[in-house]
């Protein structure tokens, strides 16, 4: 017998990746997890006569001779088949997009890289095979891309990602099926549960990092939980989000967090608390302790591991180009087109900054006749100024709160640094850089 197992608690990825996979391995048996993520719900309860699972007490005194695993290489994430698979001695074969999540398969072939979804990965062999598949499989793994890689917008996606999506459109996919899919928050009880999160919010700074934690209390573990911390997260602007619920029924804590910047990867930070996931979703299960005593477990662990944020005079340039304040508009002008910048600050005799001179204002002078006043008369005097210990996201928002293109960053009235919109552009387009 050969069969094709997914991770435990199956997500709309784990079950495109199962649709694609079939075309590699036709002979292979998918068996279903007891768990179904909420958000996959909808769609298997439309395709599961298609996808013919079976359940892991079928495994039971069988012969397994090849087992496909896909969207895990962590054999934790598959313990509910083993534990029904008797003195298995055959050969496992491993698909998945993810960094190593501990416990891995020993003596097993493993088929991975870092695409948004793992469902790219498989389709990416079935591009290579020139197989075409039929339109249910395409929908149902155009939506596990789609989920995985936030609809194309997490800093994971790849080329290879959009080129998967392209094929499996090319092979009938259906868009419209595929947005219902997607569609988070569908029940009274995610309702419910996202105002009483909401309403239990607590914002911290913690080393340099905007972190939004929350804890509540609720009598059993209710379906779509992660989906609910979805779409706070995605209301909230925040580096990253730590959710603790207490499940007094058991006494059970689930962590569910979501991170916006690679900086902050919570599959690290969790298997603090033997969890795991993505870099940027993930989750845990804390049993015998107390919901408080979890959450401040939380809040210090973040403390100790989170590394600082960048700040200022990490990406700032020290070597400032500065205007006298003694320059006339023409002196200005040649001075700028000599260092091809369109502003600089202006400074005093003693080097403090006095204000700020743009192209824009020497073209005032230049329709009135005036090149020849002094830079004083037309400079801005009311400069928007930062200080070197100020964090990126402080810098964002007083670039595109003030609509400026430059921002000198000051040490009392001395200016000591320089940072512009071209310096932040060039910061975020290398953080996607590093993440691919």
């Amino acid at each position: 017998m050969k069969i094709i197992v997914g991770h435990a608690n199956m997500d709309l990825d784990c079950f495109g990746s199962i649709a694609l996979i079939k075309y590699i391995y036709p002979d292979h048996q998918p068996v279903k997890s007891q768990l179904i993520h909420p958000s996959a719900r909808k769609l298997y309860n439309l395709y599961q006569n298609r996808f013919n699972f079976l359940v892991p007490t079928d495994l039971k005194g069988k012969n397994i001779e090849h087992i496909v695993v896909v969207d895990t290489n962590s054999k934790n994430r598959v313990k509910e088949y083993f534990d029904h698979i008797e003195n298995f001695d055959g050969q496992i074969e491993v698909w998945d997009h993810h960094p190593s999540e501990g416990s891995l398969f020993e003596d097993a072939t493993f088929h991975s890289a870092l695409y948004g979804a793992n469902a790219t990965l498989i389709g990416l062999e079935l591009i290579k095979r020139g197989i075409k598949i039929d339109p249910e499989d395409a929908t149902i793994a155009l939506a596990g891309i789609y989920a995985d890689t936030g609809n194309f917008l997490y800093e994971n996606v790849t080329n290879d990602d959009f080129q998967v999506a392209s094929y499996l459109i090319d092979n009938g996919a259906s868009i419209p099926l595929v947005r219902k899919f997607l569609k988070i928050l569908t029940e009274k009880n995610q309702i419910s549960l996202f105002h009483d999160v909401f309403n239990r919010l607590t914002y911290k700074n913690i080393n340099g990092h905007f972190i939004i934690l929350s804890y509540i209390e609720i009598e059993e573990q209710v379906g779509g939980m992660a989906a609910v911390i979805e779409k706070i997260f995605e209301v909230e602007r925040a580096d990253a989000m730590f959710c603790v619920f207490h499940v007094n029924k058991n006494e059970q804590n689930v962590i569910i967090a979501r991170s916006n910047t690679d900086s902050i990867n919570l599959n690290e930070l969790l298997q603090h608390f033997n969890g795991g996931g993505h870099v940027r979703a993930a989750s845990a299960s804390v049993k015998d302790q107390s919901g408080m005593m979890v959450f401040a477990q939380v809040e210090e662990h973040l403390k100790k591991s989170l590394k600082p944020a960048l700040i200022a005079s990490d990406i700032m340039e020290k070597d400032i180009e500065v205007i006298k304040e003694t320059m006339d508009l023409l002196e200005a002008s040649i001075f700028l087109e000599k260092i091809g910048h369109t502003g600089a600050p202006v400074v005093s005799k003693k080097g403090d900054l006095t204000g700020f001179m743009t192209l824009r204002d020497i073209m005032k002078g230049r329709k009135s006749d005036q090149m020849h006043s002094s830079v004083k008369g037309y400079m801005s005097k009311n400069v928007i100024t930062g200080t070197k210990d100020i964090t990126v996201r402080e810098v964002e928002e007083l670039l595109f709160k003030h609509n400026v293109g430059h921002l000198p960053i000051v040490q009392g009235r001395a200016i000591v640094g320089m940072i512009t919109r071209t310096d932040y552009l060039r910061l975020m387009d290398n953080k996607k850089q590093n993440s691919e």
